[in-house]
């Protein structure tokens, strides 16, 4: 049987710390067409934009429909309904999660982690040692349905995979290593607060491109690894102490870092 694959990005106008980012510009596009126009790149599966039912999220669906991206429109706080009803609705069997918060994804990552799927049997695999903001992570339509049921925590519904990773003795899991030349952990790449769009704005300008790749932005910001110092591109809260050891901290970290989208 023929399976499908898609990649479902979150995104929504509200946001606590910086109001309506999603349409904020960086360079000619707004922050949501860089993050849809990279999923299109990849080039590995369907994009659907899964946002909410407000009256806002109105706009973000015009953009979407604009750039020939398919909608899902769901709950605003139940995040993980929203991704759950969507795989549904396009009967995705396979789907990379995405964030409307990372306008500098490595292009490739989708295909890398939808082939780990798709060859290893597991039900969730993730990236290690991609900039912070620059990752996806991808799971089985069977693992997302599952944990839509059976997940009750309110952080578990906000931010879709912690119940996955979370339930080992349900759940097989993958970590990959992400290739050398992007393995950059201590570089932050999202956008969350009016600092980081400000930062995002002139490291793309740096590139000279409106398109630039992840290596280009990591080089743009010209920042060797080390130990965390303030003021630098550095994983949020990890300032007195250097990159996590463990993948599973750090995801966490990215993932609770998120407002829900």
């Amino acid at each position: 049987m023929r399976t499908r694959d898609g990649i479902i990005l979150q995104a929504r106008f509200a946001s606590t710390r910086l109001p309506g980012k999603a349409l904020e510009r960086i360079g000619s596009r707004t922050l949501l067409e860089h993050c849809l126009a990279r999923m299109l790149s990849a080039g590995v599966a369907r994009v659907v934009l899964a946002t909410t039912t407000n009256v806002e999220d109105d706009a973000l669906t015009a953009v979407a429909k604009r750039m020939g991206v398919s909608v899902f429109r769901g709950d605003a706080t139940d995040v993980l309904g929203r991704y759950a009803a969507a795989a549904a609705e396009f009967r995705f069997d396979r789907i990379v999660r995405a964030t409307g918060d990372n306008p500098a994804v490595d292009i490739s990552a989708p295909g890398r982690l939808l082939a780990a799927l798709r060859t290893s049997a597991v039900d969730y695999v993730w990236e290690d040692g991609l900039p912070h903001g620059g990752a996806v992570e991808a799971m089985t339509a069977a693992a997302l349905q599952h944990a839509a049921h059976a997940a009750t925590h309110p952080e578990d519904r906000e931010h879709v995979t912690p119940y996955i990773r979370r339930t080992t003795q349900r759940f097989r899991t993958l970590q990959v290593t992400a290739p050398a030349p992007l393995s950059r952990p201590d570089v932050r790449v999202t956008v969350d607060t009016p600092e980081d769009l400000t930062r995002m704005r002139e490291l793309f300008a740096r590139t000279g491109t409106e398109n630039p790749t992840l290596r280009q932005i990591i080089e743009a910001a010209g920042q060797p690894p080390g130990p965390a110092k303030r003021g630098q591109d550095t994983l949020r809260g990890s300032e007195a102490e250097p990159v996590r050891d463990t993948i599973s901290k750090r995801f966490d970290a990215e993932l609770h870092c998120q407002e829900v989208a």
